[in-house]
């Protein structure tokens, strides 16, 4: 109701004069489309799940990448009464996984001793839903304990809300795994939940019990197994997205060359991926690992993105030239996996054995991220690593991640990564960015953009200087004015993906994201309206018409569906008064009725966790035909769509 609000407000001010209308525009359309508009133009850039997409419940669940008896290798857990410290196993789980948490267990009865796990910022609990627990465990030494081991779903207050019990023995000195199902009675009234395990039965005093590789999770996406979380999976999947960048941006190159993520270190069985110190200062479990991102790509029907380590970490590292081959042979393997014979290649019988003997899809590789940070090696990195890998494979397309032309590089390349994060007032003032590119063969993906700041002097401060915490219409209608450009220039333009793509709503490294989310729920920001606005509304062919002033504040673009003969026309007003537009369009046959859909308000207004739902497009119908006026309100993005043929 709010957002029909928000809409018959503005329009009932435009028409009643109370909002200036600023002159009005024509804009002359073409019939003859310049060129075809690639599939992967819109799509999302990605860095790591844990604790967001993964659908992993349990923080820091199987111990990687801490120091064992410090306080911080315990973090998520605590104790319920009994000893509990982090260890460095004797007789390790795995040799991916060198920890364990040790529970030392009292003289006497042990009823109820044990340890709890509170998750990611919360545990998000329903009642009547099945959440599958694992867990591995062995005693230290021999003993004569017998009794039971307890795992349970418990609500903040201690109520426990789901158990199963399992019967344990002292002589079990190797590891067992434990999987049990369990499905709380009720909904507790907050995320502030535990995961418990704990121990019963008679103890002679200070045996000590191991746990390693604990999990928690929730139904998931599609039913995958060790798969992604629902709500925010399908918002995802509301954008249609045409591609996906994996596995990230400078979370790929790692603080140094030993923490850069590693493509065979991300699959097999958990107990097999060591994780990894991420760039954003938090640890990678790896369990979002090569599979189950090629899986979701399947599952959304888009195409992946990825890239492969070459040679730099973000420390400032550069491997040296002579260094480069045994990095450039892992990049192969990795290609390999993901599109090798699995009768040829090593790696490509593993993706046979882990279920998927065909080859997923791939075109494009990038090689690195970032690397105008270092240029230099660059030169000799790109060269070595594109001169071998197109040897192997001749139909990918290898994507730069310098400045464009700036070193000139060898092999030329045929697409480079572009970056750009920038105020609202940049990205409506920089609509043309590609226009004046030239036409050369070379392609571009704007893989990384996003108005962050009001403040130009100042793009990363804080929020007080003007650092935006969550998307503004403001900043989403500045987004789709530069995107109007990177439609136009979709014959050099092939992908673009907002960044970053999710981030908790407190517990992040960076704002503004496109979705934010916490324990329970997901929030749709103004920027994730445009992107889904724009890559919802896609089309097969553009259509030019009357370019806007590159300096002015009303922006459009216009699009062909041939399959449907839509016209489809996006517009973004980023001025503070409306604008009326007259559209002329050539075509012998032009329904008289279509629709809008519009997303408009306050220019500072946002979407948060306490007002989730302040804005949202909302579509209502339009009157159109040879010649047609629209008011574009004011900080409104939106798209028309109507038959003419």
């Amino acid at each position: 109701m709010l957002k029909m609000r928000v809409w018959s407000v503005a329009l009932s001010l435009v028409m009643a004069g109370v909002v200036h209308v600023r002159a009005q525009t024509t804009v002359s359309v073409s019939a003859t489309a310049s060129h075809a508009i690639p599939t992967s133009l819109w799509g999302q850039m990605f860095e790591s799940g844990d604790g967001g997409l993964y659908a992993e419940l349990l923080q820091n669940r199987a111990f990687q990448i801490v120091t064992p008896g410090t306080t911080a290798a315990l973090a998520g857990w605590k104790s319920l009464g009994g000893n509990i410290t982090v260890v460095q196993e004797t007789t390790p789980v795995s040799a991916a996984l060198p920890n364990a948490l040790q529970l030392t267990l009292p003289a006497g009865a042990a009823n109820g001793v044990g340890f709890a796990n509170t998750g990611n910022s919360g545990i998000h609990l329903v009642a009547h839903t099945e959440y599958k627990a694992s867990l591995y465990y062995r005693f230290q030494a021999p003993s004569k304990f017998s009794g039971t081991l307890t795992i349970a779903l418990q609500d903040g207050s201690g109520t426990v809300l789901a158990s199963s019990a399992v019967r344990v023995s002292g002589a079990q000195t190797g590891w067992k795994q434990v999987k049990v199902s369990l499905s709380p009675r009720i909904t507790p009234g907050s995320d502030a939940n535990m995961f418990t395990v704990s121990v019963g039965g008679s103890s002679v005093g200070g045996e000590r019990m191991s746990f390693a590789m604990m999990s928690l999770f929730p139904p998931t996406f599609k039913g995958r197994e060790n798969g992604m979380r629902i709500d925010i999976a399908e918002a995802l999947q509301e954008m249609k997205p045409g591609f996906f960048r994996l596995p990230g941006g400078n979370n790929l190159e790692g603080q140094t060359i030993a923490s850069r993520w590693q493509w065979n270190n991300t699959l097999g069985p958990l107990v097999d991926r060591p994780g990894r110190f991420g760039d954003w200062g938090y640890v990678n479990t790896d369990g979002l690992g090569l599979m189950e991102y090629l899986n979701w790509c399947e599952d959304l029907e888009m195409e992946p993105i990825m890239a492969v380590w070459a040679g730099f970490a973000v420390s400032g590292i550069s491997l040296l030239e002579d260094q480069l081959p045994p990095y450039i042979q892992q990049a192969i393997d990795q290609i390999n996996f993901v599109i090798g014979d699995p009768k040829k290649s090593a790696a490509a019988a593993w993706r046979a054995s882990l279920g998927h003997p065909k080859p997923f899809a791939l075109k494009y590789v990038e090689v690195g991220n970032e690397d105008f940070f270092a240029a230099t090696s660059y030169l000799y990195r790109w060269h070595d690593f594109v001169v071998a890998l197109q040897a192997e494979f001749p139909d990918i397309h290898f994507i730069a991640t310098s400045t464009t032309f700036n070193p000139i590089l060898s092999p030329n390349p045929t697409e480079y990564d572009v970056h750009v994060y920038q105020t609202p007032t940049w990205f409506a003032q920089n609509s043309f960015f590609y226009d004046g590119f030239e036409r050369n063969g070379t392609k571009y993906f704007e893989g990384e953009y996003a108005a962050i700041s009001t403040n130009s002097g100042n793009l990363f401060g804080s929020p007080a200087q003007g650092r935006l915490t969550f998307p503004t219409m403001q900043s989403a209608a500045g987004e789709a004015a530069f995107m109007t450009g990177l439609e136009r220039n979709s014959d050099i333009v092939f992908a673009a993906s907002y960044a970053p793509l999710l981030g908790h709503v407190t517990n992040n490294q960076w704002t503004p994201n496109l979705l934010a989310f916490d324990s329970g729920s997901v929030y749709r920001s103004t920027s994730y309206y445009v992107q889904k606005l724009f890559s919802v509304n896609r089309g097969d062919e553009y259509l030019p018409s009357t370019l806007p002033d590159s300096q002015g504040t009303v922006f459009w673009s216009i699009v062909r569906k041939t399959s449907s003969k839509e016209v489809i026309i996006k517009v973004s007003n980023t001025a503070a008064t409306a604008t009326v537009l007259t559209f002329v369009l050539p075509f012998q046959h032009v329904d008289s009725k279509g629709s809008v859909q519009m997303l408009t308000g306050n220019g500072t207004t946002s979407n948060t966790p306490a007002s989730p739902n302040l804005l949202a497009p909302f579509t209502s119908s339009i009157a159109t035909g040879k010649t047609f006026n629209f008011t574009a309100a004011p900080v409104s993005v939106s798209v028309l769509t109507f038959t003419a043929f």
